[in-house]
C-alpha cells in the first residue's frame, strides 16, 4: 500500500522530532559534561591559588615573626649596652671620686710620711738591689729623704745586705699626681711604681668583682669572681 504525501510528511516530521530530541539530549549531555569539567578545573585552579595564597601569607607571617624577633633582640642588646655603659660610668665616677680623695692624703704630713716610708720599704724589698734610685714629686723630696733614712737600717736588718739609696733630683714625678714614689734599680731597667694612683688602680682591679656585687648585686650568670 502506497504512502500518501500526508503519511510521508508525518513520518518525516516524526523522524525530525526524534533527531531533534536526540540532538537536544546530546547537547544537554555535552553541556553537563562541560559544566562538570569546568567546575572540576575551576575547583583545581581555586585550590591551587588558595594554596599559593596560604603559602604566600604563611611566608609573610614567618618573615614578620623573624623581623619581630630580630627587632626584639636588637632592642634587648641596646638595653644591655645602655645598662653596661651606665654601670661603667658609675664605676668610673667612683674611681674618679677616689682619686680626688687621694689628694687629701698628702695634705696630712704626719700620715703621709708614714705612708711614704711604707711605700719605699716595699719598693726596696721588691727590688732587693744594692743600689736603687727613688723618684718623687719635687715637693716631697725632704719627706722622702727622711723616709729613706729611717728605712735603710730596717732593710739592712731584715735582709742582711746594705743598700745605697739615691733620690733623683733631676727628673721628678709630676706634681699633678697625688703622691707616692717610684723605685728603680741601678740601671733603671726595673721599676716599682708605688704612687698613690698606681696603688689605687691595683686595689680597684683586685676589688672590682666585690665592688660590682656591692653596687649591682650578684650576677647569676657569673661563675667566677676574678
Amino acid at each position: 500500500m502506497a504512502l500518501t504525501d500526508a503519511d510521508v510528511q508525518k513520518q518525516i516530521k516524526h523522524m525530525m522530532g526524534f533527531i531533534e530530541q536526540e540532538a537536544n539530549e546530546k547537547v544537554d549531555e555535552i553541556d553537563s559534561k562541560a559544566e562538570e569539567e569546568f567546575n572540576i578545573e575551576k575547583g583545581r585552579l581555586v585550590q591551587t591559588q588558595r594554596v599559593k595564597i596560604m603559602e604566600y601569607y604563611e611566608k609573610k607571617d614567618k618573615q614578620i615573626e623573624q623581623h619581630k624577633k630580630i627587632q626584639m633582640s636588637n632592642l634587648l642588646n641596646q638595653a644591655r649596652l645602655k645598662v653596661l655603659k651606665a654601670r661603667d660610668d658609675m664605676i668610673t665616677d667612683l674611681q674618679n671620686d677616689a682619686r680626688q680623695r687621694l689628694a687629701e692624703i698628702a695634705k696630712d704630713p704626719e700620715n703621709y710620711s708614714v705612708l711614704l716610708q711604707g711605700m719605699l720599704l716595699q719598693g726596696f724589698f721588691q727590688l732587693l738591689e744594692p743600689k736603687v734610685t727613688v723618684r718623687c714629686r719635687q715637693q716631697d723630696v725632704e719627706m722622702v729623704q727622711e723616709a729613706v733614712n729611717k728605712n735603710i737600717p730596717i732593710y739592712r736588718e731584715a735582709v742582711k745586705i746594705n743598700i745605697v739609696v739615691k733620690i733623683d733630683t733631676v727628673r721628678f714625678l709630676s706634681s699633678d699626681i697625688c703622691g707616692g714614689v717610684e723605685v728603680y734599680n741601678d740601671n733603671g731597667k726595673i721599676k716599682v711604681s708605688n704612687t698613690l694612683e698606681n696603688r689605687l688602680e691595683l686595689i680597684a682591679q683586685q676589688m672590682m668583682p666585690e665592688i660590682r656585687v656591692k653596687l649591682f648585686g650578684a650576677n647569676p650568670n657569673r661563675k667566677f669572681l676574678d
